[in-house]
């Protein structure tokens, strides 16, 4: 193991624009790696906990692995409730669509709970968001338009085993 080496205070905000544009080049491993280091230099920097969260989604599309679990562990650390609930409805949505990209059986019912879930979560945020923020009605119509598309997509069927009797 190499013993990694520490950022400065000071290179915080530099550190989190390259972060943010390594986002945009699509090289979430990158970002991830830059908002580690800064959250080992300041562990509350709310910035770099988002971006931290958002990169760990960005990597759902090349299969989830342990991206998912990563970054729900990320929730508790938010600074506030809304942003909890509001970025738990991002890790299911991007779930969600992560599913629908991958395809095989069973993926559009794995959708469309996951798009469910997402929405659970952003009505929960809606709630008690801040004035003027409806950033999670934003993403819960695009959740619902994405099932009105996508008549495919339905809760899986109740499992109707029965037992043999003898």
């Amino acid at each position: 193991m190499f013993e990694l080496k520490p950022l400065t205070r000071e290179a915080i905000p530099r550190a989190l624009e390259k972060a943010e544009r390594y986002r945009l080049l699509n090289e979430p491993v990158e970002a991830e790696s830059v908002c580690l280091d800064v959250l080992a230099a300041d562990p509350q920097n709310a910035r770099a906990l988002v971006m931290l969260l958002l990169a760990l989604t960005d990597q759902f599309d090349e299969g989830m692995g342990d991206a998912a679990r990563r970054a729900r562990e990320v929730l508790p650390r938010l600074g506030n409730e809304y942003e909890r609930a509001y970025y738990a409805g991002i890790i299911w949505e991007r779930r969600a669509k992560a599913e629908l990209k991958q395809g095989g059986p069973g993926s559009g019912y794995a959708a469309y709970d996951s798009l469910k879930e997402a929405m659970s979560q952003y009505e929960k945020a809606e709630a008690i968001r801040p004035p003027g923020n409806d950033d999670a009605l934003l993403r819960w119509n695009t959740c619902a338009r994405i099932l009105d598309r996508r008549p495919d997509l339905g809760p899986a069927p109740e499992d109707r085993f029965q037992p043999l009797l003898e």
